[in-house]
């Protein structure tokens, strides 16, 4: 795949999915910019992989739901590189509850943290991306924000949420070059899904058609792809990477 760009902001890049998708796009070529909220060390982990490789990286520590954060934060972005090419939106957060059990604090501390840090990057990326008739961003969403998924009405809420903003932003900025689009993913091996019994997992992939949880190198190449020069004619489209286990 080859980029018209240079640089790329990863939200939430310290480790998991957003660690390999910083780590796939420095293979790339693209200077990756790490975010990391509270995990200075893992981020600087992740920079100094990338730099072993012979990539270009560099670490950046704000909370994604900080607005004014965010705004400083391409900001910094800009006057180091000259301008933004990519960002991908990959930072969230969860808490999990039954709906009866969920306070309006658990429903809005997810909510803003998914969704709304998601429309303040994908507007300030707008702003400075019209510049040059040039852009590219791509939102990590979730399966759950297609199917909803019990005990998790805030995490859907956010996640579906992202979806259709990505087709609103998509509308308004096509016609200054510029494309949203969203991966989502559906139950990918992390750190998280590690802690998982056997019994637990087995009865997730039980219901995924391909046999088996997905990779995060899966997620990270769906998401280099739809930035790509290769993708150039592809705006607010949803990729489900997912095994198969929503159609």
């Amino acid at each position: 795949m080859t980029f018209s760009g240079t640089n790329v902001l990863v939200t939430g890049s310290s480790r998991g999915i957003g660690a390999e998708i910083a780590k796939v796009l420095a293979g790339y070529g693209l200077k990756v910019w790490i975010n990391y909220r509270s995990g200075a060390a893992a981020a600087d982990a992740v920079q100094a992989e990338i730099e072993a490789a012979g990539g270009q990286a560099a670490v950046i520590g704000f909370d994604v739901s900080d607005e004014a954060a965010f705004v400083d934060a391409v900001k910094t972005v800009v006057d180091a590189d000259g301008g933004l090419s990519y960002l991908v939106n990959n930072a969230g957060i969860t808490n999990d509850k039954l709906a009866l059990r969920m306070k309006g604090d658990d429903f809005m501390s997810v909510i803003e943290a998914n969704l709304k840090s998601a429309f303040i990057g994908c507007r300030e990326s707008m702003k400075v991306m019209r510049k040059k008739k040039f852009g590219s961003i791509v939102n990590i969403a979730s399966i759950v924000g297609e199917t909803g998924n019990a005990g998790q009405t805030n995490y859907a809420a956010s996640k579906g949420g992202v979806i259709a903003m990505s087709k609103s932003f998509a509308l308004e900025a096509a016609s200054s070059g510029i494309r949203y689009n969203t991966v989502t993913p559906g139950f990918i091996a992390t750190d998280m899904t590690d802690e998982l019994n056997d019994e637990v997992k087995e009865a997730f992939v039980s219901k995924i058609p391909m046999g088996r949880f997905g990779n995060a190198a899966e997620v990270a190449e769906a998401t280099a792809f739809l930035l790509s020069d290769a993708a150039s004619y592809i705006t607010g489209e949803t990729l489900r990477v997912n095994g198969g286990m929503y159609m």
